[in-house]
């Protein structure tokens, strides 16, 4: 049986590598000239840069890359972080995010000594979600078979999360919240569930809240050292990934996909297709072919954030923190994302293969509305990213000072920048906002043997959450052979 992957993602690769260790013959075509999409590693001027995401969780014990590791024999390229995974810089104090659980008990109670309970019911709910996570539940189920797994994954102490089913983690807060910790948590949910308190899912926010104390890691040579592992073990077992080979369009016939052609003229015919792509993209593809239920979700769907991002080439000697992650917070009581919020990484000290001797690369990003950067002429368009330059400039004095004097080389990109290099329709990143557990998607597109892997189905953002959602259509994949 031979599958064909559209898209080298950390979704496509983890899947592929998966059914290849199953027996499959495998393909990748990949439009780039690297691995890993948004969560990829760029060359430029000396400096190896982080495409888009910059934050390795998901390595502990029971964690997915750690469970795809034991199950392929491999070893990812990276090392514990021993101190903080990162820290949120408010207006009037820092808050660290420190690994060890209970040196983080004595930060938030210190900082935020009325927050205690709220702390203890995100620990108490994040543990529920991780256990079921770490069972395979397949959500939202995608075939009869699915359906009659879900109850495997359960447990008697499960049932203590059934009352957050439809609540928001702002019901969670507690009623001393003041707008810096408000902020702080929105700040916090915004990186990893793409929404604040107000809108996001309980138990996924719970779950995403305990992301710095589930195997944060960093990752030598940059987040594509994780794509680059997979495409490694894939080509030495005889699997196939194939670079500059852009996906036009597929070739349907009674309800099944047969064959994908590039924008080289190549036509590749397979058993089963998994698209890396979002629910846009796809429908892209299939053109006329596209079902119904596909058309009308681009139609009716919100579309995902956009990311404005800056990488920049900083002087060691003036940014010298070991911490590599800071997220920024500039007024409490203004909407988050637009340059008020700012998540800036840093490369390690220790690692010299991201930067010229003597230099660190740093990567700066901001949500912002894709909406906002659509219909701009050519003037418009650089005025707005002059703009947005600055702003997350000024932003990163707040963490790391001197920071505009020490950056050498300063790089910004927007929505269309995303667009372009990741073929992502007009920049949309990050997966969608996990606003309810009922609103998930899953991997189904409408076609027996074509599934979606990547950031646009459950549970969505991070190298973790995709590499889950890569475990579960794996499985699926095997199922329906």
């Amino acid at each position: 049986m031979h599958v064909l992957i559209i898209g080298a993602g950390i979704g496509g690769l983890t899947t592929a590598a998966l059914l290849l260790k199953q027996g499959w013959r495998v393909t990748v075509l990949e439009a780039g000239t690297y691995p890993g999409g948004c969560a990829g590693t760029f060359f430029h001027k000396g400096y190896r840069f982080d495409a888009g995401a910059t934050l390795a969780g998901g390595f502990d014990p029971a964690g997915p890359h750690t469970r795809v590791a034991e199950i392929l024999g491999l070893e990812w390229p990276v090392t514990p972080i021993p101190d903080a995974a990162w820290v949120t810089h408010l207006p009037t104090e820092s808050v660290y995010q420190w690994v060890d659980p209970a040196r983080w008990r004595e930060e938030y109670l210190t900082r935020f000594p009325f927050s205690a309970r709220f702390w203890q019911k995100q620990e108490q709910l994040a543990r529920i979600a991780w256990d079921i996570a770490s069972r395979d539940f397949p959500w939202p189920p995608a075939t009869i078979a699915e359906a009659l797994r879900l109850p495997l994954a359960l447990r008697p102490e499960t049932l203590a999360a059934a009352p957050y089913l439809f609540r928001k983690v702002r019901h969670l807060l507690p009623r001393e919240t003041t707008p810096a910790f408000k902020a702080f948590v929105d700040g916090n949910l915004l990186i990893s569930a793409q929404a604040i308190s107000d809108h996001a899912d309980a138990l996924y926010g719970a779950s995403v809240l305990d992301l710095p104390r589930r195997g944060v890691m960093h990752v030598r040579g940059g987040m594509g050292a994780i794509a680059e592992t997979l495409v490694s073990w894939i080509q030495a077992n005889g699997g196939e990934v194939k670079y500059r080979q852009r996906v036009t369009h597929l070739e349907t016939a009674n309800g099944r996909v047969r064959a994908a052609v590039t924008a080289r003229q190549m036509r590749f015919e397979a058993d089963v297709f998994l698209a890396n792509l979002t629910p846009w993209g796809l429908e892209a593809l299939l053109g006329e072919a596209a079902p119904g239920n596909l058309r009308r979700e681009t139609c009716s769907r919100p579309w995902m954030w956009g990311a404005f991002v800056v990488h920049a080439g900083v002087r060691a000697e003036k940014i010298s923190t070991s911490i590599t992650h800071h997220q920024v917070i500039v007024d409490v009581n203004q909407p988050l994302g637009e340059g008020n919020s700012v998540f800036i990484s840093l490369s390690p000290l220790d690692d010299p293969s991201r930067a010229p001797a003597g230099m660190r690369a740093a990567i700066l990003s901001t949500h912002t509305r894709i909406a906002d950067w659509q219909g701009l002429d050519e003037a418009a368009y650089e005025e707005r990213k002059a703009v947005y330059t600055q702003k997350v400039l000024t932003a990163a004095e707040r963490a790391l000072p001197g920071f505009r004097a020490a950056a050498e080389l300063v790089l910004p990109g927007a929505p269309h920048t995303y667009e372009f290099y990741t073929r992502r329709p007009f920049g949309m990143v990050g997966g969608f906002p996990q606003t309810s557990l009922f609103a998930a998607r899953g991997p189904q597109t409408g076609f027996g043997n074509l599934w979606l892997v990547g950031d646009s189905i459950f549970p969505g953002q991070s190298t973790a959450g995709v590499t889950l959602g890569a475990m579960r259509v794996a499985r699926l994949v095997n199922g329906k052979s």
